[in-house]
């Protein structure tokens, strides 16, 4: 191998650590969050602990990538890991939910330069020809951390201690960095541009409004309560003001010009749908797991992995495929096998055996795999190297915002649906039994499930069972959303030839 082969292998290795730090941090903090709560306290706050890191996250996306454009990617890409460690290390001492949250905050921000900034030095570094395969290592990667966090976060819990969920990212943040300040060598040219300010103080102010109103309503505050509206309405003013602001600056955060590009603007929009399906049933799974089988958090963490190896394996398969096939086929298969797996999804009951929930598994991970290659290289395929940043960085918030969008409504229908089926399995008991069971987290825990009456147990899990099915029938929405919106994308493939400028 020529030194130049073995730098570049150092520059991915790093790059792949910061994907997988921080693109699996939220899930393992998910699983975590009863034990935390616990701890802690602040039950009624704990929406903010998730919350401030997906906000965080998604509005510093878009202005990492602007700013990778402007002043290159290595600084940024270096900036994101420190802030992401620092804020891991203050997690990790936290001695509130409302300083967790901060620290969360912290993390975000660090967390919104190392996805999308990774992607983009990825398509830098790589001629055409071994764009297909990187891409695929580096999709296998998103999605394997999306499905392991859960895991590593239920061992971590159950076995050391909380705080340790955070700490396990300074090994790998560490390698990180080491790995890109010291192999990564970029251009020193790059096009300065004037910063849009307003533009982004407007997103994260319309994202924060958004997020909060979607977590907050129909749990601490009606939907039709002052607050929530006011937060809709501050979302909606704050979000016309945006683009308001992003047609008239010189330079915009969010280049409105990049939607005119047809395989962007597909690309883009099928990321959002899909990250609102996934997220339904990376969730939803280990709830019915432990839920309706019963077991400990790691058990139903570990029957996640059959999903992991399905999304790994597509996603390598999608980017090799780029070269020979369009991005719309290679999506068109991979839109028929998720609706296919999420509509098997919506056919569970509690007599449902394991192996036939394992091998629906597999199925969505075949079916998501391939989009966590394929649409990250689409999204920048139209584009020059002075582009690609913001292209990446766009392409990934509006898929982080379908995530967190999708997950946030599919709780309120989940909840509300396990609420009716409680109410109606004990209308005829004249009340609910005592023991909080309207919360589905009450059924998550072995000790709480062993003093229940077998009868009050049966129908409560099947209470349980079927809220998340109605979940999943409802996740065909944006399966099929993002089906129909494949077809827009047109014909381009990967194109094998040397390029200009670049």
């Amino acid at each position: 191998m020529s030194t130049k082969e073995s730098k570049l292998g150092f520059v991915v290795a790093g790059l792949l650590l910061g994907i997988l730090m921080a693109s699996m941090d939220n899930t393992i903090v998910v699983t975590a969050m009863p034990t935390i709560v616990g701890d802690l306290g602040g039950l009624e706050n704990f929406v903010w602990v998730v919350s401030a890191y997906m906000v965080a996250e998604m509005a510093g996306m878009p202005i990492f990538g602007k700013l990778s454009d402007m002043y290159g990617r290595k600084r940024f890409f270096i900036m994101g890991l420190i802030l992401f460690m620092a804020g891991s290390i203050l997690c990790g001492t936290a001695e509130s939910i409302t300083q967790l949250s901060i620290y969360r905050a912290i993390q975000g921000v660090g967390g919104g330069a190392l996805v999308p900034i990774a992607f983009t030095i990825m398509f830098d570094l790589f001629p055409p020809e071994r764009r297909g395969k990187m891409g695929g290592l580096f999709g296998a990667v998103f999605g394997l951390s999306s499905i392991f966090g859960p895991l590593l976060g239920a061992y971590i819990t159950d076995h050391i201690s909380w705080h340790w969920i955070f700490y396990i990212n300074l090994p790998l943040g560490i390698l990180s960095f080491i790995f890109v300040l010291v192999f990564y060598k970029e251009s020193p040219i790059h096009q300065r541009q004037s910063i849009d300010w307003w533009g982004a103080v407007m997103l994260i102010g319309a994202v924060v409004c958004l997020m909060f109103a979607l977590e907050l309503g129909g749990q601490k505050y009606d939907w039709n309560s002052s607050t929530i509206l006011s937060l809709f309405a501050g979302f909606a003013v704050l979000f016309l003001i945006f683009l308001i602001v992003e047609t008239k600056a010189k330079d915009p955060i969010i280049s409105f010009t990049m939607f005119r590009e047809r395989l962007f603007a597909g690309s883009t929009l099928v990321g959002l749908f899909y990250g609102a399906a996934f997220m339904a049933a990376t969730v939803y799974i280990p709830i019915f797991v432990q839920g309706v089988y019963g077991g400990s958090a790691t058990n139903s963490g570990l029957i996640l992995l059959p999903m992991m190896l399905g999304s790994v394996v597509t996603a390598q398969v999608g980017g090799f495929l780029t070269t020979r096939l369009s991005y719309r086929n290679i999506m068109f298969l991979s839109g028929v096998i998720l609706i296919a797996g999420i509509l098997l999804l919506s056919t569970l009951t509690v007599d449902t055996s394991r192996w036939i929930l394992t091998l629906y598994m597999v199925i969505i991970g075949f079916g998501v795999g391939f989009s966590f290659s394929v649409l990250s290289m689409a999204a920048i395929h139209p584009f020059g190297v002075q582009q690609r940043g913001s292209a990446t960085s766009t392409s990934n918030f509006i898929r982080s915002l379908g995530m967190t969008i999708g997950i946030t409504i599919f709780g309120t229908i989940q909840r509300n649906s396990f609420k009716g089926n409680l109410e109606d399995a004990f209308a005829g008991m004249g009340a609910m039994p005592k023991g909080g069971f309207g919360d589905s987290r009450a059924l998550l825990q072995e000790q709480a499930r062993s003093h229940i009456p077998p009868q009050i147990l049966d129908k409560i899990t099947e209470a349980l069972s079927s809220s998340i099915v109605h979940t999943f029938t409802w996740a065909l929405v944006p399966a099929g959303l993002a089906f129909l919106l494949i077809f827009t994308m047109g014909k381009e493939r990967m194109v094998l030839k040397k390029e200009s400028g670049s």
